[in-house]
């Protein structure tokens, strides 16, 4: 009969297990302390443990987001100073923009009225012609429904 090893693979899982979260509290510790932002994506380079191990540690997870709101969220690349907008820019552009809504929308309203018109004009030879070809006297109704 064999015997039973299977304690010594425990041993070195619970080990390993150790220095893993040693990694990833010194990590936190030291991002912390250089005022770097703390995310889940820096303690992961950092301590060199995988993201889906990081998120399975409840009190982990709780410190990383406790200090991730401390620092300010997440955070968000930064726009260097030359290529960022100037107001003066982004005012600029809101008008232009406002100026082409303006011409789109009298463009509209008038193809809206050469529409009606020939639909009008369209309806009414309709109207005034017979099936044989001569023209009708009277006026019929004409309707145009919403444009």
């Amino acid at each position: 009969m064999r015997t039973d090893n299977s304690w010594h693979l425990v041993i070195a899982a619970r080990s390993r297990h150790e220095y893993t979260r040693s990694q990833a509290i010194q990590a936190l510790r030291e991002l912390e302390s250089a005022g770097d932002p703390v995310t889940f994506e820096a303690v992961v380079r950092k301590a060199g443990v995988s993201r889906s191990w990081l998120y399975t540690q409840p009190d982990l997870r709780t410190e990383i987001e406790r200090l991730r709101e401390r620092t300010g969220q997440a955070p968000t690349p930064q726009v260097p100073t030359r290529q960022r907008a100037s107001e003066a820019s982004l005012l600029q552009r809101l008008e232009t923009a406002n100026e082409r809504n303006r011409k789109l929308a009298e463009e509209n309203r008038r193809l809206r009225d050469q529409l009606a018109r020939a639909l009008g004009d369209q309806r009414a030879a309709r109207l005034s012609t017979q099936p044989d070809g001569t023209r009708r006297g009277g006026h019929g109704s004409v309707t145009i429904g919403p444009c």
